[in-house]
């Protein structure tokens, strides 16, 4: 399932995988989970299993079916790097994104250490290739370890998804070798506030340590309720200098 995607960071979601578990406070209220569970036991649904692990091999060529480069995010309504995926899967969808390069991939975890011991021996300590993105999600202070896993992965295209945010991350934060952090709010029928100045110091540590800074949405109880602006303005940053030179000029277009 390929879909043109709502998020504003990128252009369209490959779900080769759905369903997940959960394993943090960021969990909680999955907005995945939310939608998935309502298809629960509707026969011939993709969700019919609701939010339940399901590996869906006749996905895995999608992206060598677009020949308009895109950025894909891969998996929004799941994580490669869940337990129950076994190795050889991940490797299907690598191989993909390895084969259809003229496209940028967003993977996104919270099982970060997997992450990073899944790429080490995939490349052996060689950079990763430019166009697969790898990022990590944090949620509060207490699971800004998932940062040093990422730090350690060779790629200068390293992003953060600080969404949503449940709490400050802290103080003395470092974010060397990261190029992109994403910051927002939760939303949905349950969503807990984000207060401004966790917001804004992470801004200010992006500035520090020059990583593009998108502010995504305060959230509340639809994602665009407490609207966009933070200061008084929209912060769009998006790490241009990551791109591929090959990929740069379509997806600008």
């Amino acid at each position: 399932m390929g879909q043109k995607s709502e998020i504003e960071w990128t252009d369209v979601t490959w779900n080769p995988l759905t369903g997940c578990t959960k394993i943090g406070p960021g969990c909680d209220n999955c907005y995945a989970e939310r939608f998935a569970e309502r298809w629960r036991d509707i026969k011939n649904h993709p969700y019919e299993q609701g939010f339940d692990l399901r590996l869906w091999p006749s996905r895995l060529n999608q992206p060598l079916h677009w020949k308009k480069p895109r950025m894909i995010f891969v998996n929004s309504m799941s994580d490669l790097f869940n337990k129950k995926v076994d190795r050889s899967y991940i490797d299907d969808v690598f191989d993909t994104m390895e084969r259809a390069n003229w496209h940028v991939y967003q993977v996104l975890t919270k099982r970060s250490s997997l992450m990073r011991n899944y790429v080490h021996k995939r490349y052996k300590g060689n950079p990763i290739p430019s166009h697969i993105w790898l990022g990590v999600s944090v949620e509060d202070s207490a699971h800004k370890g998932r940062i040093k896993h990422l730090q350690k992965i060779n790629s200068e295209a390293r992003f953060i998804s600080f969404e949503p945010l449940l709490g400050s991350i802290g103080e003395e934060i470092d974010l060397s070798g990261i190029a992109w952090a994403i910051v927002g709010g939760e939303s949905g029928p349950r969503s807990r506030q984000m207060l401004p100045e966790w917001a804004t110091s992470l801004r200010h540590y992006c500035d520090q340590f020059d990583v593009a800074f998108f502010f995504k949405q305060w959230g509340g109880a639809r994602p665009k309720s407490g609207g966009r602006l933070l200061d008084g303005k929209e912060w769009n940053g998006f790490p241009w200098k990551i791109v591929p030179e090959t990929i740069l000029m379509e997806l600008q277009r």
